[in-house]
């Protein structure tokens, strides 16, 4: 088990839920991001950017916006197995996290965090750092967009403007489809029952 994976698999019995247990070495050439929608005791969506092994994850309770106007709160939760981005389903009640999930938007990004001298910065240092720049190639998102820490424990995810036409926000997440299956939460949740 990756040490980067403690907390995530001390927080799971994976006798009783289907989320994957992860597994060593899977990278690939570009890294990856998932956006998931998470019925738990709170409805919200998960955030999670690969960096190295793992996914780097944070809770955003209105979801990402792609209107610059938006700063989204974005809460660290523990580091997710890279299996985690197609990762869709019913947690069962009782087990950290219970609820439904789907995923939203799923694809690639480009780290670009920089030093004030505009030399590139190693993406996991610019995160220890509180201050990471990247650019989205979703289904759904696209574009540059920014984590910064602003206080210990809380971050916000905002959208660079790009002189591009205004944004259309965060879908209502109750109505919203997996970009994997079509499903909404509701349709998973009864699928699964």
């Amino acid at each position: 088990m990756s040490e980067r994976l403690r907390d995530y698999h001390g927080k799971r019995d994976f006798a009783r839920t289907g989320e994957p247990e992860g597994r060593e070495g899977r990278t690939g050439a570009k890294p990856r991001f998932v956006v998931q929608i998470h019925d738990a005791s709170t409805l919200h969506f998960d955030f999670r950017l690969q960096v190295d092994d793992v996914l780097k994850s944070w809770s955003v309770p209105k979801g990402p916006s792609d209107v610059p106007q938006d700063k989204r709160l974005a809460v660290p939760t523990e580091d997710h197995p890279l299996e985690y981005e197609e990762f869709e389903g019913v947690i069962p009640p009782g087990e950290y996290g219970g609820g439904t999930v789907i995923v939203w938007d799923h694809g690639t990004y480009e780290p670009l965090s920089h030093d004030k001298k505009g030399r590139p910065v190693d993406f996991a240092q610019s995160l220890e750092r509180g201050h990471a720049t990247f650019r989205l190639h979703g289904s759904k998102l696209h574009g540059t967009y920014a984590l910064t820490r602003f206080r210990e424990g809380s971050w916000l995810l905002v959208k660079a403007a790009e002189g591009r036409a205004p944004g259309h926000g965060t879908p209502d997440p109750r109505r919203a489809r997996s970009v994997r299956t079509g499903r909404t939460l509701a349709q998973v949740a009864a699928e699964e029952d």
